[in-house]
């Protein structure tokens, strides 16, 4: 007995010993590093693949080349899929009709009305998008900005995402023709859209309900007044290409210890997710746009409620008069686990061959130059990664917004 008591201990410590480095590795600012490296630089070959094929096959195939772009995109997006799954543990609990889920989502075109409450609601979004195998084709509108972002932000315009000026008269043409091309695509695509037009913040919040009771709208409480001009030029267009809308509500617990911003992602700490989501077939939505628009108002009405019944209950259906539906659990796959462990691998051993050589070569400016570079990286992969910061500007309480 003293002999297994003994081993027992042994086994213990050095399981706490495997937990506790870890931890530290995930902490690490050289692993940290690494992982910058690694996104940076594949965006980037990822980019450069897009760019030759855009002007180069796109031309004569557009069907080729979206088929194409479907796996360079997933290939790059999963990396941060794995950032949330793998790396930190991160989950979430789906709430939906599982008919709905299996017949639907993912097997059609689909345009998504999602809360952008957090700064990482669209990557938990994003990791839904995978598990169903569609992620790839995710396309969403954004402003015309991101578009100068390295990686991400050419990605998304060589993805063909509607990239919007905030001028009406321009914005209007361009929603009417991408919409029109998406409808085209050799594979289902998920169209996001976010109402609110940036994430809420307090000050927002009170800005959107003075503007809400002048205007004599539904005051919200726990989000922006949506805008109703994107969503009421695009259904037109959609009735003939999108069977469905999806109302995907996004919520994490405020009482958790650990909140749910990118910097915590980073660092591997574990946040748990709750999506609702729901399929509203097209032909529910009225075709007079005054009246899609007071559909939409509506519908905030009750993203509203549901809000306050998570906040203050813990339940989306406690207190909101939602239908209850059963909590749904996705098991996640390896392709995100293994493409960001290859990536990594043609990256990274070439680089830090690259840097020995440099260092044995006695040429310490030519050797800082290559670290400099490596913390240049870094520097820009936090910068793209934090894109959902970026798109945080709003008119709110301003004249544009009038």
């Amino acid at each position: 007995m003293y002999v297994c008591f003994i081993l027992k201990i042994k086994f213990m410590s050095k399981k706490l010993w495997k937990m506790g480095l870890l931890s530290v590795l995930k902490q690490s600012t050289v692993i940290h590093l690494i992982f910058a490296i690694t996104f940076f630089t594949t965006g980037l070959i990822t980019n450069f693949f897009q760019c030759l094929l855009y002007f180069g096959l796109r031309p004569f195939s557009r069907y080729c080349y979206r088929k194409i772009n479907y796996y360079l995109c997933y290939s790059f997006y999963t990396q941060l899929v794995f950032l949330i799954e793998w790396w930190s543990g991160s989950d979430f609990i789906l709430y939906m009709d599982r008919n709905d889920l299996e017949k639907h989502f993912g097997e059609e075109h689909g345009y998504i009305l999602m809360n952008h409450s957090y700064e990482v609601d669209w990557l938990i979004g994003w990791v839904l998008c995978e598990r169903k195998g569609i992620l790839g084709n995710c396309k969403a509108y954004v402003k015309k900005s991101l578009q100068y972002i390295p990686t991400l932000g050419w990605g998304w315009k060589f993805s063909e995402y509607i990239f919007l000026e905030r001028n009406w008269e321009k914005d209007k043409e361009i929603i009417r023709s991408q919409i029109r091309e998406f409808g085209n695509y050799p594979d289902n695509i998920s169209l996001l859209l976010c109402p609110e037009g940036t994430r809420i913040t307090p000050q927002k919040l009170e800005a959107s309900q003075k503007f809400a009771q002048k205007e004599g709208l539904p005051i919200l409480k726990y989000h922006l007044t949506p805008r109703t001009k994107g969503f009421t030029a695009s259904i037109p267009y959609m009735r003939d290409k999108i069977p469905a809308i999806y109302n995907m509500q996004v919520q994490f617990n405020s009482n958790d210890s650990v909140k749910p911003t990118i910097t915590n992602l980073l660092l591997g700490k574990r946040i748990l997710g709750h999506i609702y989501m729901q399929r509203i077939p097209m032909k529910e939505i009225p075709e007079d746009q005054e009246a899609a628009a007071e559909w939409l108002h509506k519908l905030y009405e009750k993203k509203d409620r549901m809000a306050e019944s998570f906040e203050k209950t813990g339940d989306f259906f406690a207190t909101s008069g939602v239908a209850k539906v059963n909590k749904i659990t996705l098991k996640r796959r390896y392709y995100s686990l293994i493409n960001t462990i290859c990536w990594t691998v043609i990256v990274v051993v070439p680089m830090i061959y690259y840097l020995i050589n440099l260092f044995l070569s006695g040429s310490t400016i030519y050797f800082s130059i290559g670290i400099g570079t490596i913390f240049l990286f870094y520097i820009l992969m936090q910068k793209t990664i934090g894109i959902s910061k970026i798109s945080s500007s709003s008119s709110y309480g301003t004249g544009e917004l009038k």
